[in-house]
């Protein structure tokens, strides 16, 4: 389910606008955008969906994934016309995503709290198995009051996992918070971390690209909603 075509960052709003039904996680979606968008453009190394040593995106924030639809549409990874069709009974664009019907989904997701833990233990058995390619998972800042994610941030920074990549959205969304800012949270297990505008492209680039071999990073895109 791809194209040769390609469309730029200002066709994603028109796309997404092609996608009804879901209005009421609009800000779930729109608050990824940046994000997501600056992924598949100037950061992941994917030469096709299933080479062994591709980069891998692992959307953890799968409520609300019209902007992750619409990024793969645009960049020619998914027919346009299923946009149309989406969350009808025959489409393979659900109101989560599933790996299972698109081929450049890597996990299925919605349920929050597992994608971090997903991301890791792939990260691992990829490094078990010789396989280059780095991991990036997004996550919302509510994601982070479950308990499987505090574990899986303890994990990651005992692993030194430098091929692993986070992204928290902050929209302000988390019901607990956490002292000293969400990247604290990630530091005080051994993470790098760096505190970005999650609408600024560049900076979103910058952090994403700098290379940290030894241990995870974290990156926070502060949004409104």
């Amino acid at each position: 389910m791809t194209t040769t075509q390609t469309l730029g960052y200002d066709s994603l709003w028109d796309l997404m606008a092609r996608m009804t039904g879901d209005e009421k996680h609009d800000s779930a979606s729109t608050s990824t955008l940046d994000v997501i968008w600056t992924l598949y453009d100037r950061v992941l190394d994917i030469p096709t969906h299933d080479h062994p040593d591709r980069d891998r995106f692992y959307l953890s924030k799968g409520h609300g994934p019209t902007a992750y639809y619409a990024t793969l549409a645009a960049k020619g990874l998914l027919d346009l016309e299923a946009l149309d069709g989406f969350a009808s009974f025959d489409s393979p664009l659900g109101h989560h995503p599933d790996r299972r019907l698109i081929d450049a989904v890597e996990i299925s997701s919605g349920s929050l709290g597992h994608g971090l833990a997903l991301a890791i233990g792939a990260t691992v058995g990829r490094v078990l198995r010789g396989n280059d390619g780095r991991s990036f998972v997004l996550m919302g800042d509510g994601e982070l009051d479950e308990g499987s994610v505090h574990e899986a941030i303890a994990l990651a920074g005992r692993l030194e996992l430098g091929r692993l990549t986070a992204v928290v959205v902050d929209n302000r969304s988390s019901l607990l918070g956490w002292d000293g800012g969400i990247a604290s949270r990630f530091t005080v297990e051994g993470w790098e971390a760096a505190v970005v505008d999650g609408r600024d492209h560049d900076a979103l680039a910058a952090a994403l690209s700098k290379p940290h071999p030894d241990r995870p990073k974290v990156v926070v895109a502060e949004v409104r909603r």
